[in-house]
């Protein structure tokens, strides 16, 4: 995890009316990412969470890199829960919200008894992940796992859930600082 711990001493923050904003090649895309920086944090998934799984379930956009390179190495399908709707049939939508924004969300292909890995890059309100584990929970999926490589300490609207949340670091940033935890 050295790759990643050093990355985030190396992000860059931004100021988003007041929100210390940080930029991180795994949550944002930008800087460039590092497929070594990759590797290590899809190595480090495959260490700490059960793949007795069915399907990896993950959010748009960010969601999506962490995910694939998990189902190359693992063999296990891949749904990404998008932001459209395409109508087609048992299409599940949810609307999640967070700390700075409301939206839909919709998923395909999870159906009652899938056990599912939901695998996600930062978990900072827990709105976007509270909100898919409510919809998985309504289909009758079972929720094995959730990971996200990122954690932003603090509360969580995953906190009036009954999941638990493995994250591969926990930070806080403050000042224009990340520290991790």
């Amino acid at each position: 995890m050295e790759r990643l711990r050093e990355s985030l001493h190396d992000a860059p923050i931004i100021d988003k009316d007041g929100y210390e904003y940080m930029v991180h090649p795994i949550s944002n895309g930008v800087p460039m990412l590092d497929p070594a920086l990759l590797r290590e944090v899809v190595a480090e998934v495959i260490r700490r969470v059960d793949l007795d799984v069915d399907k990896i379930v993950a959010p748009e956009a960010m969601g999506i890199h962490l995910a694939t390179a998990l189902s190359l190495q693992t063999d296990i399908p891949l749904v990404v829960i998008r932001k459209r709707a395409y109508g087609l049939p048992d299409e599940i939508p949810l609307h999640k919200s967070t700390g700075y924004s409301e939206s839909e969300m919709y998923i395909n292909d999870v159906d009652a008894g899938d056990r599912v890995l939901i695998l996600d890059d930062l978990l900072s309100t827990g709105g976007t992940l509270a909100a898919i584990c409510n919809a998985l929970d309504e289909t009758g999926a079972d929720i094995s796992d959730i990971v996200v490589v990122i954690r932003k300490v603090g509360d969580s609207a995953l906190d009036d859930t009954d999941y638990e949340v493995e994250s591969l670091v926990d930070i806080t940033v403050e000042d224009g600082e990340v520290t991790v935890h």
